[in-house]
């Protein structure tokens, strides 16, 4: 008889649940589990694994993937993080919010728009967080297209 961890009943679980909205899925190695799902479960997903108990969100990753942007929300319950990936095409970047669910995202959504310019649908102020004040619109200093050369330009014709 097999032993069956927390990590993989939790993957069974979510494949059971969402079945083909798991698009990727692996226990890494014990207490990490990473699960990838299609954007319009994220809501759903984020809902039910936070009625699971992980309510916790230690952090949020940008990432820059071809033609899609990526986010991983990394989720803690007990020793356990469950890394919950979701992708957003480039060309409408663009993401719903979980601060209704889990209030801890506004911040981490606001740092990723920053960053990458990802919309977080609904998010009460996508504000700049830790861009400088005067910040040039448009310009998000994580993406690949953005070279330090166009960053240092548009910051001097800020200051004219």
């Amino acid at each position: 008889m097999a032993i069956v961890s927390k990590e993989q009943e939790l993957v069974a679980d979510l494949k059971q649940r969402f079945g083909d909205k798991i698009t990727e899925s692996a226990v890494q190695r014990p207490r990490r589990v990473f699960v990838a799902i299609l954007p319009d479960s994220l809501t759903e997903v984020i809902k039910y694994v936070s009625e699971k108990g992980y309510r916790h969100l230690s952090t949020m990753t940008g990432l820059e993937l071809g033609q899609t942007y990526g986010v991983i929300y990394h989720l803690i319950e007990g020793n356990v993080v469950l890394s919950l990936k979701t992708n957003t095409l480039k060309s409408d970047a663009r993401l719903p919010t979980i601060v209704s669910i889990i209030p801890g995202a506004e911040l981490y959504e606001r740092e990723v728009h920053d960053m990458f310019g990802i919309v977080f649908e609904g998010h009460p102020d996508l504000s700049p967080l830790i861009l400088p004040e005067k910040w040039p619109s448009g310009l998000y200093p994580l993406r690949k297209e953005c070279k330090i050369e166009a960053i240092k330009a548009e910051l001097e014709k800020a200051k004219e």
